[in-house]
């Protein structure tokens, strides 16, 4: 092979492997600043819980959210929604309602540090939920991060030596229900577009959100709009950025960077709310974050290992039931 060609083929690598550094950073980044953004969505939320019914500001969170997804609506119009699978985005806005509604209500009882780190539990939920529902396999290791990862909600919430309080019980139904959320996500997210399932969810929740909202009405005060406009500019921002995150980066690489918003949580908790996180609660936090880690790492090495066995039978399919193991 002449020189020039391998030089080129060289160059070629070294720019292939570039790009896909660079994608891999502009993930981390993004997810990153999703997170920032999802941590100012609460703070804004558990600033207005003082003043406003959780309901309340479950409505002018989606109300505003629908705003701000309103442009990508009349760019593409409603006939990019698949009518179809109305009947799961129906279900995804009522599990995504409740959640809102405990997590929201939950702010107002809780700090915002371990109000943030109960919403992680959400795929230990999930786990669980999968194998039930979905009839998922879920091994023993998995099953092992799972129970660590409660271990560290026990941690946190302390039955037994700390007092529990409803905020607590809120939070975790929260999750739960998030966890929900995500198996109803991941089933229409194998026909529908990421921009579909966000613009149905606003365009659902907001009528639903007033209709629970309505009996405990009151108006924002004229300081806190700000902050009712900026819940829903900074849902959509983290929601952009998330998916464009997952879209030229694997889920599974950029999740670890999701729980640098409890960093930011504990930060703002400081700054804004004058909270300081026990040794409990970041020892807890700590663990619930590692298990989520490694249930997350987990699920994406035996993605990758069905893909090998799948493609392996392709080729030879006498050789492809020995390179996947339970």
């Amino acid at each position: 092979m002449p020189l020039m060609c391998r030089s080129n083929m060289w160059t070629d690598k070294i720019k292939a492997r570039g790009l896909r550094t660079n994608d891999a950073v502009l993930a981390a980044l993004l997810t990153i600043f999703a997170a920032l953004a999802f941590a100012c969505l609460g703070a804004m939320a558990k600033h207005l819980s003082e003043s406003l019914h959780g309901f309340v500001v479950t409505f002018w969170r989606n109300f505003w959210g629908l705003v701000f997804v309103s442009p990508w609506l009349f760019r593409n119009g409603l006939g990019s929604l698949n009518a179809r699978r109305l009947k799961g985005f129906f279900v995804r806005a009522i599990f995504s309602l409740a959640s809102m509604l405990c997590g929201f209500t939950a702010l107002k009882y809780l700090t915002f540090a371990d109000a943030t780190a109960l919403s992680f539990t959400a795929p230990l939920f999930a786990t669980m939920m999968a194998a039930v529902i979905l009839r998922e396999v879920v091994r023993v290791r998995r099953w092992s991060a799972t129970l660590i990862g409660f271990l560290g909600v026990l941690i946190v919430l302390r039955p037994g030596v700390a007092d529990l309080h409803i905020g607590q019980f809120l939070g975790l139904a929260g999750a739960s229900l998030t966890a929900l959320v995500i198996i109803v996500v991941k089933q229409l997210s194998k026909t529908e577009a990421p921009d579909a399932i966000v613009a149905y969810m606003v365009l659902l929740l907001t009528p639903m959100a007033l209709i629970v909202a309505v009996p405990f009405w009151s108006w924002p005060e004229p300081w806190d709009w700000p902050f009712v406009i900026g819940m829903g500019l900074m849902g959509t921002i983290g929601h952009r950025a998330w998916t464009r995150a997952i879209a030229i980066s694997d889920a599974s690489a950029v999740a670890p960077y999701d729980y640098f918003r409890l960093v930011f949580a504990m930060l703002i908790g400081m700054a804004a709310f004058s909270e300081w996180p026990d040794v409990f609660s970041l020892i807890g936090s700590l663990i619930i974050i590692a298990s989520g880690l490694y249930i997350a790492r987990r699920e994406a090495f035996l993605r990758q290992a069905a893909a090998q066995k799948a493609v392996s039978a392709m080729a030879d399919p006498t050789r492809a039931t020995d390179l996947v193991k339970p």
